[in-house]
């Protein structure tokens, strides 16, 4: 891999690459991909999907939209300290083709804002009942029509691959999705696998997977222009390091610091985990004259990113060579000088909030909700599929926005976008409409 080829500014259907040269300074390629990304329906969407807690009323908790923000501005910090490094290791990439260190803020910034564009509603319990209608529930009785690893597409449903899709799926009137560049497609995939076959292998690029095969031409052409392919497997794109420690800082410090503002986590004990991991920066006279909550876990809430930006670019810098080569195995934040404190934090996360009963009891009405819509919308495609639609399902049809094209040309892709459509629902929307079509 070489930088030249990981920063391409090329987008689907150009038949030759953009040079950085001939980018106007006021609006740059990159920073259209953010500027598309914010307007799009999905996007959208994120107000209203679980981040850890569902159906929350309160004000303080964080939805996917708030997360995707946070992880956006965290990655550009990211993109930005780390790309002025990477300028002055290989100077002739700004000198000779005129790349900034804005370039790699904006990079990053785009694939952390879209880094939960495809996630179902309810969090992930979503994906686990997605998963379990197709393995386990009235799903499987379509795994014989499939090939195995279309099936696995459907049973192992993963979010990631689904962000794919919705960031470079053709359709009619838009092809190639939202054509968003492709360094930032590069960089948003975490996981350059299909869901088959299973990695045996602990590098942290193998954990999940992240196209569906619909997908497959597609990111083969992708990954083959950004030189990403090797004899083995497909390399991680490095910016895709500072995506996952943008999404790895965020939930670390944000899932908590909701945890103290529902009361779920006592301040006192809180702020001592949190000054932990900023005791060597802190300020403690500046610290010691807060007045209140709010103010003392907003200081220790921006020192503490602060602390894990500065670390994780670190890292990354140390390891440039071995992560562009594919063979750094780790997430960032997993070399991290705080690990330690980082894991006691989520230790009392998973202990306080996600295991918490009140979001066990949501998560179990999501699953239910998710199950629901499945059996319906499924069926109803796949009859669809097979020209043996009956009057219900014709009418849950007609339910489906007009952009959404559950009969396909096979009947995998047809069940893969039954099963997106249910993925693209709010929270609330799920639940309408799970209401509307007899669900108690």
């Amino acid at each position: 891999m070489n930088w030249e080829t990981l920063l391409k500014l090329k987008r689907f259907g150009d038949t030759k690459d953009r040079q950085r040269m001939d980018q106007d300074d006021t609006r740059l390629g990159f920073e259209v991909d953010y500027d598309r990304i914010v307007f799009s329906s999905a996007f959208r969407s994120l107000q209203d999907k679980t981040q850890v807690i569902p159906f929350s009323k309160t004000d303080f908790v964080h939805t996917r939209l708030t997360h995707s923000l946070e992880v956006s501005v965290v990655g550009r910090s990211l993109g930005r300290m780390a790309g002025k490094n990477i300028l002055q290791k290989y100077p002739h990439l700004k000198n000779d083709l005129g790349y900034q260190i804005n370039d790699f803020g904006a990079i990053v910034a785009a694939a952390s804002l879209a880094h939960d564009i495809g996630n179902p509603p309810f969090g992930h319990s979503g994906e686990k009942a997605i998963g379990h209608y197709f393995s386990h529930g009235n799903g499987s009785r379509f795994k014989n029509q499939l090939t195995e690893k279309q099936y696995q597409d459907l049973c192992q449903f993963e979010g990631n691959a689904n962000g794919f899709k919705i960031l470079s799926q053709s359709n009619p009137g838009t092809p190639g999705g939202l054509r968003l560049s492709y360094a930032t497609l590069g960089a948003f995939i975490k996981y350059p696998k299909a869901s088959l076959p299973h990695r045996p292998t602990t590098h942290v690029a193998h954990k999940k997977f992240g196209y569906f095969q619909a997908q497959e031409s597609f990111f083969n052409e992708l990954t083959t222009d950004l030189n990403l392919t090797n004899k083995k497997f497909v390399n991680r794109h490095p910016l895709a390091y500072l995506v996952e420690a943008a999404d790895d800082i965020c939930y670390t410090i944000i899932d908590f610091e909701d945890g103290i503002h529902l009361g779920w986590i006592e301040e006192e004990y809180a702020l001592e985990y949190l000054i932990n991991l900023v005791k060597q920066d802190i300020d403690t006279l500046k610290y010691s004259n807060l007045q209140n909550r709010k103010q003392r876990l907003s200081y220790l809430r921006a020192m503490a990113i602060n602390s894990l930006i500065k670390d994780a670019v670190s890292i990354f810098s140390e390891n440039e060579t071995q992560i562009s080569e594919g063979t750094f195995t780790d997430a960032l934040m997993e070399r991290s000088q705080y690990k330690a404190q980082i894991t006691d934090i989520i230790n009392l996360s998973v202990d306080k909030i996600y295991r918490s009963e009140e979001v066990v009891q949501k998560e179990i009405l999501g699953y239910k909700v998710i199950s629901s819509l499945l059996e319906a919308f499924v069926t109803a495609a796949a009859n669809a599929f097979n020209k043996s639609t009956n009057t219900y399902d014709e009418l849950l049809i007609e339910l489906i926005p007009e952009h959404e094209l559950l009969p396909a040309d096979n009947l995998y892709e047809t069940l893969l976008n039954a099963t997106c459509y249910v993925a693209s629902l709010t929270d609330s929307k799920a639940m309408l409409l799970a209401e509307k079509i007899g669900f108690k």
